[in-house]
């Protein structure tokens, strides 16, 4: 280039190394052309694309692209995308992994059934028997756990028929609530696995109001909900401060503080004037009050109370929170990418106690409900009754998604009551139903063992290969 003119007043034109299309150029140099970076069509990774959906920016994936473009050629092709969704993505995966978990527990139970054993002393004489046997046992079994939790066949009215369902859902409103609270922290990329420190926490404030204060039902009963929400929150939100001020791991805090929670509601139930019900020595506290109990919605003999109401208006609260608002989308971005997020300005350290402080009150509603809905003569330290490690599993199976985790909670609402059933027609041990939930969380951390099982396409296979092809071209 030669060399500038100080007395001319006009700019220099800029290097080539700021105009991205030197190399198109046919009057291009030598050293121009190799200055220049080279252009690229590829297209940018999964973390870093963003569209402007309503205002707010949202991450998009290149499969949720695809289906978009594929939408917008017409019907034919949006209904051959949802397919394929339906087909490659997680909820197929989910819902065979339950298959999985069913099949490998029916095995456990023709392994153990005396019958089974005995028939196949002599299978290789009448095979037939030994495997009549088997789906006698296996059959049985499941069919006590259905009629059990969901219909009775056998019952003289319809309304008898469905009150092993309403008992399903009665067992599964804690795991609702306890669910989504994990859910929210796993999707802001905290473990929260202070669930039982949550509930117990919850329960005890709102068994507090529930027989301390008298007030009237319409006041009383959402005053205790309040309480319950408050004490899981706070319990969390102690957490969330740990972590955003010094760095603490969420993980060994929660659990650490599962055990403060569980030995303080311990000491609470063991003083009298505290929790503990006047005049007893046992670790109990006093009946909850008529005026805080939540009635029932159909009847005593069904167990669907004022709890599922409350549940599904948490679920629909937690969907607009985590989709609709522009605080769900902050949580998400820190889940995703927390380097991203401080470079987009958000406080990470802010936005972490409030993700903490909002999945306790989650779970604080599962709490209240214990000492509402299911024990309300008193509870006792093991008043979590495990909810909330379960409420993990919930979360892990509805994929951390407010939808998936109402439907995942009835799944175990099912087995858990239907386990009962089981083991009183059949004498199925209801441990059973432990290991068909650890079989299903098994499945569902392991999907490419899934997916070759039931040889499932990995999603997005086929456009890594024709991105390869493309890229081979281009070389």
């Amino acid at each position: 280039m030669t060399a500038q003119d100080p007395h001319n007043t006009t700019p220099e034109p800029p290097d080539a190394t700021d105009r991205p299309d030197v190399t198109d150029r046919p009057d291009a140099t030598d050293a121009e052309t190799h200055t220049a970076p080279p252009v690229t069509t590829e297209p940018a990774p999964v973390d870093d694309r963003l569209q402007d959906v309503g205002g707010a920016p949202h991450l998009m994936t290149d499969s949720a692209a695809d289906a978009e473009r594929r939408a917008g050629a017409g019907g034919t092709d949006r209904w051959q995308a949802a397919m394929q969704s339906i087909v490659n993505g997680s909820v197929l995966v989910t819902v065979l992994a339950v298959v999985l978990a069913l099949v490998a527990c029916g095995i456990l139970i023709a392994v153990t059934d005396q019958n089974v054993r005995s028939a196949a002393g002599y299978f290789f004489a009448r095979p037939t028997d030994t495997l009549q046997a088997i789906g006698t046992a296996v059959g049985g079994s499941y069919a006590s756990l259905f009629q059990g939790s969901v219909i009775n066949f056998g019952a003289s009215s319809f309304g008898q028929a469905v009150v092993p369902l309403t008992r399903s859902i009665d067992y599964a409103v804690p795991l609702i609530a306890a669910g989504l609270g994990i859910a929210l922290s796993f999707r802001a990329g905290l473990f929260n696995i202070g669930g039982q420190g949550q509930i117990l926490i919850g329960a005890a404030a709102a068994a507090w109001v529930g027989f301390a204060v008298h007030l009237p039902a319409a006041i009383h009963i959402p005053l205790a909900i309040v309480a319950g929400i408050v004490g899981g929150a706070v319990w969390a939100g102690i957490v969330g401060l740990l972590k955003a001020r010094t760095g603490a791991n969420e993980v060994v805090l929660t659990i650490m503080l599962n055990y403060v929670a569980l030995y303080l509601v311990s000491y609470l139930l063991r003083t009298p004037g505290l929790l503990q019900a006047p005049g007893s020595t046992n670790p109990i506290s006093p009946a909850t009050d008529p005026s805080a109990v939540l009635p029932s919605l159909f009847g005593p003999g069904y167990g669907i109370d004022l709890g599922f109401i409350v549940a599904l208006i948490a679920v629909v609260v937690v969907w607009w929170l985590v989709n609709k608002s522009s605080l769900g989308f902050q949580f998400r971005t820190i889940g995703e990418n927390p380097r991203a997020a401080r470079v987009a300005g958000m406080s990470v350290p802010s936005l972490t106690v409030w993700v903490l402080v909002i999945s306790g009150a989650l779970v604080g509603i599962a709490g209240a409900y214990q000492v509402q809905g299911a024990v309300t003569t008193g509870f006792t330290s093991n008043i979590d009754a495990g909810i909330g490690f379960d409420a993990i599993t919930v979360a892990l199976l509805g994929r951390s998604k407010p939808w998936g985790v109402f439907w995942a909670a009835l799944l175990f609402g099912v087995l858990k009551n239907g386990g009962y059933a089981m083991q009183a027609a059949n004498g199925i041990p209801i441990d059973i139903v432990s290991v068909i939930q650890a079989l299903i969380v098994l499945f569902i951390a392991a999907p490419p063992l899934v997916r070759a099982i039931f040889r499932i396409k990995q999603p997005g296979a086929r456009r890594t290969k024709q991105n390869t092809k493309r890229k081979a071209v281009a070389a």
